[in-house]
């Protein structure tokens, strides 16, 4: 049906936009005061960003991605996570030759082909951000503080940190080795998906959300017991600044990512008792990833959380979020020279800055009184033949139901001093 919109969408209408447009601006406040810099980058991408650097193995690529084909043969991807992108725009605008660290955020709409459900939507909106050009462990716990500053900001309660490491190319090889291992007798009860994800990256099983799958892992050879000597500094490193920080955090062992680009951090944030969709923020470090997409060999790190995630632990929680600018002043306007006044007195008080409304249906007085007091607007300007043959307005305080008439020459400096004074 014409009428319905696409499964997995939302609309998002007046009363509830307030909300979205609250938290986009608490966002980049919060962005300003760590040094992030917005960016915006297309709607699609070429598939091959996606394939080479969210993996060929991750759900994402296997299940959820969009991709079409364009008029030139082109195979196209709606973007299905933000990272990739800012890499890419990144190394394409040459922003690794300002100063580094570069400090970005985004926000904006992604889009995936996932089973609909409370949280989990086709087309969802994600706030991120990616620090480029550092190495430092302080960056990582300082990216982590961040997010938990964020949601502290909000109000939101019973969030737990789970940090992992992820390891390197160097010591990542002798872990999935141990996993091979562990899970060579189990693998022809995996299921079909994480059968073929044996041979190509192991660790991405531990991701799989089947249930029968993760009662298979349990007990698997955990990464933090052979990582490398620089990934057990780092690591080390980065629990020494969480602590400093007065971050508090959960170690789990198990913790992945659903994307292959990460090595040594990594970690996600967790509203406890929501249900079973608890996670609303998640990153890491990615250090190879920015040479892998054809840019310098630069390390980096980020996170994004989902919006509509955000907002649906919000009203869980009972946290109000913004509401709708209330209606100053209603205009009252009888016959067709009251109205056109009316509508030049409604646009000189907008210009000052006063959030003003009018009837344009032809309503008797009677009525657009009622509709003046449904929008609660203290102040009501009524506006008729004697009115204008006065050159004043009449002036109605709602609150108490009293009238003045003013003059219409000074009737704006009156009117902001009335709102100023309350």
């Amino acid at each position: 049906m014409l009428t319905t919109r696409p499964r997995g969408t939302n609309d998002f209408l007046p009363g509830k936009i307030e909300k979205w447009q609250y938290l986009e601006e608490a966002l980049r406040q919060i962005s300003r005061l760590y040094g992030l810099q917005e960016i915006r980058t297309p709607i699609f991408e070429q598939t091959e960003l996606f394939l080479r650097s969210v993996g060929e193995t991750t759900d994402i690529v296997e299940k959820e991605m969009y991709t079409f084909t364009d008029r030139g043969e082109r195979s196209l991807t709606l973007r299905p996570e933000g990272t990739a992108p800012t890499v890419r725009a990144f190394v394409e605008n040459k922003l690794y030759a300002d100063s580094l660290p570069v400090k970005l955020y985004y926000l904006g709409p992604m889009f995936r082909y996932d089973r609909p459900q409370a949280g989990r939507y086709r087309q969802f909106h994600q706030y991120g951000i990616e620090v480029f050009g550092s190495a430092d462990a302080g960056v990582d716990a300082e990216v982590i503080a961040m997010a938990v500053d964020i949601f502290q900001r909000l109000g939101l309660k019973d969030l737990i940190v789970e940090l992992n490491s992820v390891g390197c190319p160097k010591c990542r090889p002798a872990h999935l080795e141990e996993m091979k291992k562990f899970l060579a007798p189990k693998r022809q009860e995996l299921c079909p998906t994480c059968q073929g994800r044996f041979e190509k990256n192991p660790l991405r099983i531990l991701d799989c959300k089947n249930p029968a799958c993760q009662e298979l892992v349990r007990g698997v050879p955990e990464i933090t017991d052979v990582l490398c000597p620089e990934c057990t500094e780092h690591f080390a490193k980065v629990r020494e600044y969480l602590q400093a920080f007065g971050v508090s955090y959960r170690l789990e062992p198990r913790l992945v990512r659903g994307l292959d680009y990460y090595v040594m951090t990594a970690f996600e944030i967790v509203a406890q008792g929501i249900g079973a969709q608890s996670s609303i923020c998640g990153g890491g470090r990615y250090d190879g990833l920015i040479e892998q997409i054809g840019g310098p060999a630069l390390p980096g790190i980020g996170y994004a959380t989902g919006l509509e995630r955000i907002l649906a632990v919000l009203e869980q929680q009972g946290i109000a979020l913004g509401s709708r600018i209330p209606v100053q002043v209603f205009i009252a306007a009888l016959g067709e020279e009251a109205n056109l006044k009316g509508a030049v007195l409604a646009q000189e008080l907008r210009k000052q800055g006063v959030s003003v409304e009018k009837d344009y249906l032809g309503k008797s007085l009677k009525a657009q009184l009622k509709t003046a007091g449904r929008l609660e607007a203290p102040y009501v300007l009524i506006i008729g033949e004697n009115e204008l043959n006065n050159q004043e307005v009449i002036l109605r305080r709602m609150k108490d139901s009293t009238q003045t008439a003013v003059k219409l020459d000074s009737l704006v400096e009156d009117l902001l001093t009335m709102i100023k004074e309350g």
